[in-house]
C-alpha cells in the first residue's frame, strides 16, 4: 500500500474577520470569509477551495479515463457550483453541480458518445474527493456532450 502525505501551513492572525494565508506545496494564498458571508473577501475560502477540489478531482479523472477508453477527445471545459445553506446561522454545504462540457472530434461514432456519458457518470463515483464527501454533500451532474460536426 502506498501512502501519499499532503501538508499545509495556515496562519490566521486573530478574530473571525481577519485575513490569514495557507500554504501547501504550490498552493500559496490569503485566506478570509467571503463578503456573501459578510467577511472581508481577501484572497480564497473554504467554501471555493472545497468546491475546487471537487471539480479538478472530477475533470482529472474524466480526462484519464477518456484517455484511457481511446476516445478522439477535441475539447473539455466545465463549470461547478457550490450551494451552501445558511439556516438559523448555520452554513451547511449542501451541493456541488458539475457541468461538463466535452466534444469529441468529427471522427467519434455514436459509440463513443454513449461510452463518454457512461465515463461522466463513472468518473464523478471514482474521484476521491467525491467519496470523501459523499454523503455529506450531495453531488449533481448537468453533462452537455457531442460530436464536433
Amino acid at each position: 500500500m502506498a501512502l501519499h502525505h499532503f501538508h499545509l501551513k495556515a496562519d490566521w492572525p486573530g478574530g473571525r474577520n481577519e485575513v490569514g494565508s495557507i500554504e501547501a506545496g504550490k498552493l500559496k494564498t490569503k485566506i478570509s470569509i467571503p463578503k456573501e458571508m459578510e467577511g472581508p473577501d481577501v484572497g480564497t475560502n473554504p467554501d471555493e477551495m472545497l468546491l475546487g477540489a471537487a471539480a479538478t478531482c472530477y475533470i482529472i479523472s474524466l480526462a484519464a479515463m477518456i484517455e484511457r477508453a481511446g476516445l478522439p477527445l477535441k475539447e473539455m471545459d466545465m463549470q461547478s457550483e457550490g450551494i451552501v445553506d445558511v439556516t438559523d446561522g448555520v452554513f451547511t454545504y449542501q451541493k456541488i453541480i458539475h457541468r461538463p462540457r466535452v466534444l469529441l472530434q468529427s471522427e467519434a461514432s455514436q459509440k463513443d458518445l454513449s461510452k463518454l456519458n457512461r465515463l461522466i457518470e463513472k468518473a464523478e463515483k471514482s474521484c476521491m474527493i467525491s467519496k470523501a464527501i459523499q454523503g455529506n454533500v450531495e453531488l449533481g451532474m448537468e453533462a452537455k456532450t457531442g460530436i464536433d460536426q
